[in-house]
């Protein structure tokens, strides 16, 4: 299989640009290509995992991935759907541009990893202006679909000016990097087309790009930190067992599409698990290696099976020296304060609407009424499908 095959077997190309060669350069190898992030947290999560995925799949077909950190772009913030993001300063960014690294470190070794705070610190703003906005047509920028739907509510200039600073990233690493390519999430795609006209316009030299669609649940909710429902690569904010727990229920119209977006698994096993989750999709082949492989590829080997025996614990009603634990000293009250004590929710009244709802469970047992006093001394807690603990009163 070439690699655009493997690319649209996977379903990771959106976008892409209208080069009569792109498809046999994909395929050909060699290729410096970019793809990056801007440090709103100090460590990533789920959905940036199946975006950075692509620097190992373009690896192994021959290309060179570098990594930039958006140490400058970061302080900016891209232009969000609804509202400007919050100013950050620049010790916080700092602060995340190197648990960033880390992660990126571990997990994409063979990548080459830059920041563009680096070339874009020294640059004046005449020199910006001068060297590089009078490429930008005020029409051009306003017809970019992010700040399009964002002119009727109003944007900042400095939000407005996003798509200008990364096409200088563009730029900037084509001219000393020989980076020809830049790959991003299909949000993206209007920055990354600004990149191409000011490389075009500047230099007179041709550039590649494409996008992949964003990950996102059956209902269209990406995974992201911004929609509150993040899975951190970090095991210390969110452990393996968790992760794996998270994916082994994924829904089941969508297990197969992450399967080929979060693994490594070959077109071949993933069709084997594609028709045995077609004829008996209870017995969740497909979630139990989606959960394992990605979990094995974070954490390794000895932490996947390791989540994997505690699920299979906890599903077959038994508890597990593994599972997540919490232990609460001289406990006092009923199932509302036990939630709130554990963290599983932040308040009172959103424990009585998770218990009043039949999203609580005591030893897989609902729990139907919120006054419900806790005489166990060690159990385990479950929140939803995904969220199971074990508690230990002492």
């Amino acid at each position: 299989m070439t690699c655009y095959e493997d690319l649209v077997f996977r379903g990771l190309i959106k976008d892409k640009t209208n080069n009569e060669d792109f498809i046999k350069k994909l395929n050909e190898g060699g290729m410096i290509f970019y793809i990056g992030t801007d440090p709103t947290a100090d460590s990533l999560h789920l959905g940036h995992l199946s975006s950075f995925l692509i620097c190992e799949r373009l690896a192994r077909f021959g290309h060179h991935p570098i990594v930039l950190v958006g140490g400058a772009t970061g302080l900016i913030g891209d232009p969000r759907p609804t509202k400007e993001r919050e100013t950050s300063t620049v010790e916080f960014i700092t602060k995340n541009v190197e648990g960033i690294k880390k992660q990126l470190a571990k997990y994409f070794p063979h990548c080459e990893m830059v920041n563009n705070y680096t070339w874009t610190k020294d640059v004046t703003y005449i020199d910006f202006l001068r060297d590089y906005g009078k490429y930008f047509n005020i029409n051009y920028m306003i017809n970019k679909d992010i700040i399009r739907r964002r002119l009727d509510e109003g944007i900042s200039y400095t939000e407005f000016s996003y798509t200008l600073m990364q096409a200088y990233d563009f730029l900037w690493l084509y001219e000393n990097k020989n980076c020809i390519m830049q790959v991003a999430g299909q949000d993206q795609w209007g920055n990354i087309t600004s990149g191409i006209e000011l490389i075009r316009k500047k230099l007179g030299r041709e550039a590649y790009a494409f996008t992949m669609p964003l990950v996102t649940t059956k209902s269209g909710v990406k995974f992201g930190k911004s929609e509150g429902n993040a899975l951190w690569l970090d095991k210390e904010k969110t452990s393996p067992y968790e992760m794996y727990q998270y994916l082994i229920n994924a829904e089941d119209e969508m297990v197969i599409e992450y399967l080929k977006r979060f693994t490594f698994l070959s077109k071949e096993e993933i069709l084997v698990l594609e028709e045995k989750h077609k004829v008996a999709p209870e017995k969740r082949d497909a979630h139990r290696a989606l959960a394992y492989e990605v979990v094995k590829f974070l954490h390794g080997e000895e932490e996947a099976s390791k989540a994997r025996e505690t699920s299979e614990s906890v599903f077959s009603g038994n508890m597990s020296d593994n599972m997540p634990t919490v232990e609460l000293k001289n406990f006092e009250g009923n199932i509302l304060d036990l939630l709130v004590k554990t963290e599983l929710a932040p308040s009172k009244s959103e424990a009585r609407r998770l218990v009043m709802q039949g999203g609580v469970s005591i030893n897989s047992e609902k729990v139907i009424d919120s006054n419900a006093e806790i005489s166990l001394k060690e159990f385990v807690l479950q929140k939803g499908k995904k969220k199971i603990i074990k508690v230990v009163l002492s």
